[in-house]
């Protein structure tokens, strides 16, 4: 057994993760961050869990680009084909389970 106190994990880089568990083809990871990620797509589906910060979650759809303000206790689901992108504005602490190896 092990508590893990979101917002006293810092990275020393940008989406630095702790990993938590892997659970048969997938990964828990605690990111903390205070840059933005990169446009992408996941190959498979991604449940994003704001613990701690605030997150703009910009995304992609039919050439559109929309922007969901994420805050603690908020989540993003991204299913495969989701183009999107992670914004933090200031430091955030992010629980992400996707598919292992996912980018």
């Amino acid at each position: 057994m092990q508590k893990i106190i979101a917002q006293e994990f810092t990275g020393q880089n940008a989406w630095d993760a702790l990993d938590i568990e892997h659970i048969r083809d997938a990964t828990v990871r605690l990111h903390w961050t205070d840059a933005p990620y990169k446009w992408h797509v996941n190959d498979g589906p991604e449940v994003f869990a704001v613990l701690d910060g605030k997150v703009d979650m910009h995304v992609r759809q039919e050439g559109r680009e929309e922007v969901l303000r994420l805050q603690p206790g908020d989540i993003f689901h991204a299913e495969v084909g989701d183009e999107h992108v992670a914004h933090p504005d200031g430091q955030a602490r992010v629980l992400v389970i996707e598919q292992a190896g996912s980018v």
